[in-house]
């Protein structure tokens, strides 16, 4: 499959967040418990994610990743037990998007780094995806944005 990949530019957006480090065999449940956490504190507060979620992964040790699981908010908000407050970095990011399983993601991944070479730019070490669907979208449906913020 062929991945458009592309350079767009982003502005600085507060996030809340729940940091974790887990296997990816867990990271299912990681990312529905810290999304649940998430969404009670906005409800609770009168408030409601401002784009869609996210998973920052930080490395890809799958026996280990350490990931920031969030959403972004409107306006910086104050964090409550393992729910904190975070930002998405502004700047240049290169994209592309992948539509099917998430366990079939790992192409885009690997087009986007090439890209990203290819451009002579240099990505910041934190690779993003971004979750366009529900959960009870057909597999094959899935749209998943593949983003890393890029150093100046």
């Amino acid at each position: 499959m062929a991945f458009q990949c592309e350079l767009e530019q982003q502005p600085s957006q507060p996030t809340l967040c729940v940091k974790a480090q887990v296997p990816v065999t867990e990271l299912p449940m990681a990312l529905g418990k810290a999304f649940g956490q998430i969404m009670g504190l906005l409800e609770s507060r009168g408030e409601q994610p401002a784009g869609m979620p996210y998973v920052a992964y930080k490395n890809l040790d799958m026996a280990n990743l350490d990931v920031e699981i969030g959403f972004p908010v409107a306006k910086p908000l104050e964090g409550k037990g393992e729910v904190e407050p975070g930002a998405l970095p502004g700047g240049t990011w290169a994209a592309t998007l992948h539509v099917g399983p998430y366990d079939q993601v790992g192409p885009a991944w690997d087009a986007l780094q090439q890209f990203i070479a290819a451009s002579g730019r240099k990505a910041r070490g934190v690779g993003y995806e971004f979750y366009f669907d529900p959960p009870e979208t057909p597999p094959e449906k899935i749209r998943t944005r593949i983003m890393f913020p890029l150093e100046n």
